[in-house]
Formats: structure tokens, sequence, C-alpha cells
């Protein structure tokens, strides 16, 4: 095996043999990569802390393609401590952890891994969690092969007199095709196109009323049960957060 270094995130650990983890690493030149990380159990390992979920480094490997790699060592390039002490956040990191994790069981882009690092990096940056993820979500749509369309009407194809979005109808609807759908503003069809084409790493402001993101989200969560087919239990526990919300509000 050759020594290989390379940008990663730790997406999950998994516990192996007595002292070791297994290690499932997205990065940004060979997509999803087991690691073995041995001994990293042990007090006294060097590689104690950093063998663990939400890791963002560069990773020195004995690189092996169509196997198990091992890890050397991994040089730290963000620990995004706002975020790791935030339940919230790390809530939300979690769920994309396990999000991205799916996506790139599917597709082998490069860009998701850059995708992933720059969304954690604006939560850790204080940024809105519900907004950064669905920013993130939306954009994960396209390597799903399933973007709702939102640069035209979704059954008859016109960029005129769009009305509304629905995701039992794949995205916008014009005027001319809306039947019963609930309307929703003006304003939520220029927000969820602006989260679709905006770079994410660019991102230095983002002022969206509350009702704004909390009708996106909810379109999104209705999207991907409908056309993904991906069920994360991890999606499930920052419902329950944000029910507990409402309920202490």
């Amino acid at each position: 095996m050759k020594i290989e270094s390379f940008l990663g995130i730790i997406l999950s650990e998994t516990n192996y043999s007595n002292s070791s983890k297994i290690l499932n690493v997205l990065t940004d030149q060979y997509g999803l990569v087991g690691i073995l990380s041995k001994g990293c159990r042990n007090i006294k390992s060097k590689l104690r802390g950093v063998s663990q979920k939400l890791v963002y480094g560069t990773f020195h490997v004995y690189y092996k393609e169509n196997g198990l790699s091992t890890l050397i060592g991994i040089d730290i390039c963000d620990s995004f401590s706002h975020l790791m002490t935030d339940l919230e956040k790390i809530s939300y990191a979690s769920y994309i952890l396990d999000l991205v994790g799916q996506v790139a069981r599917q597709n082998e882009d490069s860009q998701i891994f850059f995708l992933l690092r720059d969304t954690l990096v604006k939560i850790n940056e204080k940024f809105h969690p519900m907004i950064m993820t669905n920013i993130l979500e939306l954009k994960l749509l396209d390597y799903l092969g399933v973007r709702p369309s939102i640069d035209c009407c979704s059954i008859c194809g016109s960029d005129k007199g769009i009305v509304t979005l629905s995701s039992d109808q794949g995205g916008f609807i014009c005027k001319n095709c809306y039947q019963n759908e609930t309307i929703v503003s003006e304003k939520v069809i220029q927000v969820i196109r602006m989260y679709y084409y905006v770079d994410i790493s660019n991102i230095s402001k983002l002022d969206v009323p509350s009702s704004i993101v909390f009708e996106i989200n909810q379109f999104l969560e209705n999207y991907y049960d409908r056309y993904t087919g991906l069920y994360l239990k991890s999606k499930d526990f920052i419902r329950q957060i944000r029910l507990l919300d409402q309920v202490i509000s």
C-alpha cells in the first residue's frame, strides 16, 4: 500500500476489534473511503482524538484502492468549535453527515465533499442551521437525479406566471396549470431559487423571515419523502427538537 494524503471529513465511526475503529470518510479525491484507525480507542493513542465523527482535516493513510486503508495521522483543518457546543447545531450536523453519506454512495462527484465542508463551516460560523441544511438538501437533489423544477412550471415548462411551489407536482406551478395547490408567497419562490444557485462558500449574510424558512423547509421535507426514498433517524431527532422548542416557547 502506498502513502496518500487527502482532505476528508469523518461521516461515521464503528468500533473494530478491542481497540480500533473503522472510519467512514468522505474525501475530496476518492469519494467515500473506509479507513482503519488502529488502536485509536486506547487512552494513550495519538489517533484517539481525531478518530471521531465530524473531524475535518488532511488524512495521511496507507491507501488501498479497493479495500480498507490504514490511518497514519490527521492534520486538523477545522475543529468546528462553535458547532460542537450547541445541541441544535450538532443535531443538524449529524443529519447532514448521514444525508451526505447516502448521497455519496449513489454519486461519486467530488463536489459533494466541498458542499458538505462549506455547509459545516457556515453552521460553525453561526449561520442559521436550518437554512444552511435546506440549501445543502436542495443542491444534493441534483446528485440524486430528482431536482425539483425551480426555473419553470413543472407541468407545462413555462417560466411565466409562476404562482406556487408544490412537492406533489415536483416544483413550480404556473397560473395556467394551477388547480388547488396551496399558494405560496412570491418571496418563497425567490428564496428557494437563491438557495439553489448561491455559492455556499461565498455566503456572508442571510436574512430570511422565519415564516419563509419554515415554509421552504416543509417543502423540502415533503419532497425528500416523496422522491428520494431516504429515511434517516437523525432527521426525526431534528423534528423532535423543533417540537420541543415549540412547546417550551
